[in-house]
């Protein structure tokens, strides 16, 4: 598009397809988007920006006809919008095309990819590489970072940010589908010079039939790597090494192991601080403090650190960025502290991740009663091909509240996660559980039991009925939380 378009995005508040809506609006082209619903933090982005959310679908919305349309993962065949596309023969692509031929040719490309933590890993990479770009050296501007995160990094205040020449290109590699008429992971489109792979575990399952299916996917990122480029691999993961073996290029392993060549050692965590000495093939490398929770931020850092030295970032970028890390939106977010009570906002999409935000809340907020409050919405969560891995990962709240099911009559009733069982199997193991219908009816069950010093875990990858304005409201007004401060 070297001329500017009006681009239409169908599906705009989804997090890649807001930060492509920016991305598009600073090259000049008129932008404009449709969703269902529009929520924070993306639906906030595109409104400081200008761009204007039109909901709900409707072909009235592509009225002028825009010169291309952009198609959303989550939009189908019987969408208002896309059925307008295609009878009028409408110019339409997917997100991940659009990134590629616009903003990814010429670049050097390090993507970042897996089950778990690929958001917060991505912007610790971009950050670590703006830290390098603000150090007074000769050759400081080249590290200079384009990046696409799918999420908002606090460090930047957004979720993209897009350079005016061939410095690198820093994004986040979802696993998810391209769209109706690519069913294949995104990843794919984006041909990385280095990557970062996490995690690899089922998930997704309304898309992959099962672990193998999920495995060929990353095999084939995998392979996309040239031989020249650099594999950062974690370290304890059968699954992550059998997707590894694919490489054509350098493989590095990163994590606690002892014979990895990025090891961590000598991890402690001081409240919401964690620390540790990071060796690089067996030789001290880097002193690093986050000042974040949680083993698996740590494990996060230590993949974005090696990616970065491998590239030649110097170390003392590296110590500094991780240092001053701010977090991303929506992982382990403190929205509200209100009479004592503190309120943690975490994009939970899979028991694993429910385990390792409960594990860091734990160690950050030890001897505080903890809450977990969770939506199943994620289309892993809302099938119970996890259901016994889910009562693990909440037996490690103090108190559990399920809501009902998002959107249950999508999933047929045999593969639905059934909440009622979840919260049977936590009271058999002593976690008290309840399951409350909806968001008004979690916070009429919380404020009247909450105490000074709890904390409560909101759980979920959506807006949950705006849970996380209402209840800081309601426990606000609780003034009874004052009276039981001793209790």
């Amino acid at each position: 598009m070297s001329s500017a378009k009006h681009v239409h995005l169908i599906g705009i508040c989804g997090t890649a397809m807001a930060s492509l809506a920016g991305m598009l609006r600073a090259q000049g082209h008129r932008v404009t988007g449709s969703d269902t619903a529009a929520y924070p933090p993306m639906s906030d982005q595109l409104r400081a920006m200008g761009i204007p959310i039109m909901e709900p679908y409707a072909a009235k919305n592509l009225e002028p006809r825009p010169d291309i349309v952009v198609v959303g993962n989550a939009i189908s065949r019987g969408n208002p919008e896309l059925e307008v596309v295609l009878d009028d023969r409408i110019p339409m692509t997917s997100m991940a095309a659009l990134i590629h031929d616009e903003f990814l040719l010429g670049r050097e490309r390090f993507v970042v990819c897996g089950t778990h933590g690929k958001t917060t890993t991505t912007s610790m990479l971009a950050w670590i590489f703006e830290t390098a770009s603000r150090m007074k050296s000769e050759d400081a501007a080249q590290w200079k970072p384009s990046f696409l995160i799918g999420g908002v990094a606090e460090n930047f205040g957004t979720s993209f940010h897009v350079q005016e020449s061939t410095r690198p290109f820093i994004l986040e590699g979802d696993e998810y589908d391209t769209a109706f008429f690519d069913k294949g992971p995104k990843f794919l489109h984006y041909f990385p010079d280095a990557a970062i792979l996490t995690h690899v575990e089922f998930d997704h399952a309304d898309i992959y039939a099962d672990l193998e299916a999920v495995k060929t996917a990353f095999k084939r990122m995998v392979n996309l790597i040239p031989r020249r480029g650099r594999l950062v691999a974690f370290d304890d993961s059968e699954n992550v090494t059998e997707c590894a073996a694919r490489a054509f290029c350098k493989v590095e392993r990163y994590g606690f192991l002892k014979d990895s060549y990025w090891r961590a050692v000598n991890l402690r965590q001081d409240g919401a601080s964690t620390s540790w000495k990071l060796l690089r093939g067996g030789l001290e490398f880097a002193r690093l403090r986050l000042p974040m929770a949680g083993e698996h931020n740590a494990l996060n850092a230590t993949a974005a650190a090696a990616l970065a030295a491998g590239q030649g970032v110097p170390v003392e970028a590296i110590e500094a960025a991780i240092a001053t890390f701010k977090s991303v939106k929506r992982r382990l977010e403190v929205r509200a502290e209100v009479a004592g009570v503190t309120v943690i906002d975490d994009f939970a999409h899979h028991p694993t991740a429910i385990r390792e935000t409960l594990r860091a809340l734990r160690g950050a907020y030890s001897g505080r009663r903890l809450w977990a409050v969770l939506e199943p919405r994620s289309n892993t969560l809302r099938r119970n091909v996890f259901e016994r891995e889910l009562v693990d990962s909440l037996s490690l709240a103090d108190e559990v509240v399920l809501a009902a099911v998002f959107k249950s009559d999508a999933i047929p009733v045999l593969e639905r996660l059934e909440p009622s069982h979840v919260v049977e199997a936590l009271v058999a193991r002593g976690v008290p559980s309840v399951l409350c219908a909806d968001a008004d009816a979690i916070v009429a069950e919380i404020v009247p039991r909450v105490r000074y010093g709890d904390v409560i875990a909101i759980l979920s990858n959506g807006g949950f009925g705006r849970i996380y304005e209402k209840l800081p409201k309601a426990i606000e007004t609780g003034s009874h939380l004052e009276r039981r401060r001793d209790t």
